[in-house]
């Protein structure tokens, strides 16, 4: 037996006690069993007034909106790191009116992940649809998508290319593909495509990976959870996600019959596993194609890029992305895309257990953490971020951030933050922001979309045994102005993933490039709003389209959502 100094064992102990710490938290001192946890939220969490219905940024609009989801775990308790996730769910036009409808996810009950009985009746997703001025009706039933498994998120696109949306549910278990039937009902699919296992899938997304004009599906695995492991640091968390061994992700290819083949072996993403808990794509490093940003919990995040026909190469590392701004893995949550200091590079928010990190596109698939320089860490150190993503909330013309924050182990809840653009930098307005951001709850998604076609971006947030919560911007008004856009490619996909609208008003320019708006749990609006200021109308619009086409659409005028479809504008440079 080797002997070891007792300083030496407790640095072991705390060793072995770090690397058990992630999104569950946990570490080695063994126990006969985990018990559970107290119940945690009795009822809902009752409307939230404003502080000044004339001046909060955002005010919660809930309660007369018809959105009544309300999340509950399998068993009403958090005491294992699956419970500990959450879900979220996803906005998109299931009924092509034009008005983003919402999709919430339910963690239903489910053998080996819950305790006691499965309730009845059984906890199920729901859809509402947008009926306009803020108003939603529950049309699950009717549409076929009340799925009743352990879920975590959903992602919307029309991947078979008949001009619907479809959608796509990520579970613990069997996930499930509803191919939109465009009378307002859906069909189950996923399994007779070839979408098949029973994997811990957190989130997925649709693109385009090998460039043959059939979206493919990204699927972001998590860990084999064991729910006879108790292993425990301390006696009131549970194991975190490196007590578990790593799930690999799943690239899909869409093939001609509209089957999917798992290509993952040669596509060059057969890494070793990470424990994925987001995924977002964009074009990283410029070269016209879609890369993958894959956030990793407590292991280095994936950066893989594209290098054409359905190959990938993985680059985190050498790209800078691959860890927090102290050189640590974190436990990330997803990766948020957008371009916060207007240079037209996408840049990246990756929400964490800590300071989270702020990724700015250098160029050529070089970034730099820019979360401390830019006052992010100052307001997120002391609060555990999981959802949320870039907003332009006041149509400034710049980007802000929004995170939402809930505890790790404990129904203990954290205020969300409201961070504002000012250059580059970052300032905490949740103070100023409306009565929501002084409220906490165990918020984890959040899902952002504008629900009532103003201009001005609302949030959807979902919350752990809790309603979810509809937050209406009201900055709308006075010296604001703005200008949106749906984008239609020519030729199949036609979610034109990958094209670039610029826009100049008031001798300003301003771009954001279409891509599945993906953050923690969940896809966000896929239109493109820009805020415009003061600007009372726009100088020009022009579209650089995913085959290098390029277009301008004048005579447009603010204040409204335009539909551009490929072809139809003037032929540009």
């Amino acid at each position: 037996m080797t002997f070891s100094p007792p300083g030496t064992r407790r640095l072991l102990a705390a060793g072995l006690a770090i690397l058990l710490t992630g999104c569950g938290g946990g570490g080695p001192e063994a126990t006969t069993g985990t018990p559970a946890g107290p119940p945690l939220v009795g009822r809902p969490t009752p409307p939230i007034p404003p502080d000044d219905p004339d001046q909060d940024f955002f005010v919660d609009a809930t309660a007369d909106s018809g959105l009544d989801f309300v999340h509950r775990l399998g068993d009403g308790r958090m005491d294992n790191i699956l419970e500990s996730i959450g879900a979220g769910g996803c906005l998109f036009d299931y009924d092509g009116d034009g008005r983003l409808d919402v999709y919430l996810v339910a963690s239903a009950w489910k053998q080996g992940i819950s305790r006691g009985p499965r309730p009845e009746p059984p906890m199920r997703n729901r859809l509402y649809r947008n009926l306009g001025d803020l108003r939603f009706a529950d049309v699950t039933e009717r549409a076929g998508v009340g799925d009743e498994g352990f879920g975590f998120s959903a992602a919307a696109a029309d991947f078979d290319g008949d001009g619907d949306t479809d959608l796509f549910v990520a579970n613990h278990g069997p996930n499930r593909l509803y191919r939109n039937r465009g009378d307002g009902t859906f069909e189950e699919v996923g399994g007779r495509l070839g979408l098949t296992g029973e994997a811990c899938t957190v989130q997925g997304v649709f693109f385009d990976a090998d460039g043959d004009g059939r979206l493919d599906l990204y699927e972001a695995n998590y860990l084999e959870y064991d729910p006879d492991y108790t292993a425990h640091y301390a006696p009131d968390v549970f194991p975190g996600p490196l007590a578990y061994a790593a799930q690999p992700d799943r690239l899909w290819l869409q093939q001609p019959d509209g089957s999917f083949r798992d290509a993952t072996a040669d596509s060059g993403l057969n890494v070793p596993p990470g424990r994925a808990m987001g995924v977002s794509t964009a074009d990283f490093d410029g070269d016209g194609r879609l890369d993958l940003f894959v956030a990793n919990d407590g292991t280095p995040n994936f950066l893989f890029l594209a290098e054409g026909g359905g190959r990938f190469r993985e680059a985190a590392l050498e790209a800078g992305v691959a860890f927090g701004v102290h050189g640590e893995a974190t436990a990330a949550m997803a990766g948020a895309v957008g371009d916060f200091d207007g240079d037209g590079l996408p840049d990246l928010s990756v929400t964490d257990t800590a300071y989270g990190s702020l990724y700015r596109n250098l160029g050529g698939g070089l970034f730099e953490d820019r979360v401390i320089a830019a006052g992010v860490a100052a307001a997120s150190a002391q609060r555990v971020s999981w959802g949320g993503g870039f907003l332009d909330f006041d149509l400034d013309g710049d980007l802000d951030l929004y995170l939402a924050n809930g505890d790790l182990h404990h129904p203990t809840g954290r205020a969300d933050l409201l961070l504002a653009n000012d250059g580059g930098s970052f300032t905490d307005v949740s103070p100023t922001a409306g009565a929501w951001f002084r409220t906490e709850l165990l918020s984890r998604g959040g899902l952002i979309g504008d629900l009532d076609d103003d201009g001005a971006p609302d949030l959807v947030i979902t919350c752990i045994e809790d309603r979810a919560v509809l937050l209406h911007n009201r900055v709308v008004g006075g010296d604001r102005s703005w200008i949106g856009f749906q984008l239609q490619a020519a030729s199949p996909p036609r979610e034109a993933y990958g094209a670039r609208v610029e826009v100049v008003a008031d001798g300003r320019s301003r771009s954001r490039t279409c891509r599945p708006a993906c953050s923690y749990l969940g896809q966000g609006d896929p239109r493109l709003c820009f805020g415009l200021g003061s600007a009372a109308s726009v100088d020009s619009v022009r579209v650089v389209w995913p085959d290098g086409r390029v277009e301008s659409f004048p005579g447009l005028t603010p204040g409204r959502y335009h539909l551009l479809v490929e072809g139809r504008g003037e032929a540009g440079e």
